[in-house]
């Protein structure tokens, strides 16, 4: 069983453009508030309060932002894939179009952390990277990221 959710083909979101990490970070929290029903806010402050301990895009023009949120339940991810990548202090100074954000609860630190490792497993393998990058919708990536899943867990 995963340790994270990601329940349905609308935490995909492909965007079109944004102009810095900032306006990332608010695409990202607006999305992920609405589909959760979560306060943006909060989200939104929780990822810059992560970036500023260092960033989270780990190369090869893939991130993964994450926060720990008080009154949430349970973790749950969003993957957003950009078509035009936007800067983002990457280790390899790389712009980032491929993101996958992880929220999770606060008092919830140990499986944060593994979901976290799991994620960022598959997100290091290119030949997975490039399938995500060349699906044409919201539902293929979907599968490709439900397909992970069912093996990691198996």
């Amino acid at each position: 069983m995963s340790e994270y959710e990601f329940p349905s083909p609308a935490f995909v979101v492909f965007a079109d453009a944004v102009d810095s990490k900032a306006a990332l970070f608010r695409l990202i929290a607006s999305h992920a508030a609405h589909i959760a029903d979560f306060d943006a806010g909060t989200l939104e402050q929780q990822l810059i309060a992560r970036e500023k301990l260092g960033s989270t895009g780990f190369g090869e023009g893939v991130a993964i932002p994450h926060g720990r949120i008080d009154s949430l339940e349970k973790p749950f991810g969003i993957f957003l894939r950009l078509n035009d990548p936007v800067d983002y202090d990457s280790v390899d100074d790389l712009p980032v179009d491929c993101v996958f954000a992880l929220f999770s609860p606060e008092a919830d630190g140990a499986a944060h952390l593994r979901a976290l490792a799991r994620i960022s497993r598959r997100l290091r393998d290119g030949d997975f990277v490039a399938k995500l990058r060349g699906a044409r919708s919201t539902d293929a990536v979907y599968a490709l990221l439900a397909s992970f899943e069912a093996a990691d867990a198996a």
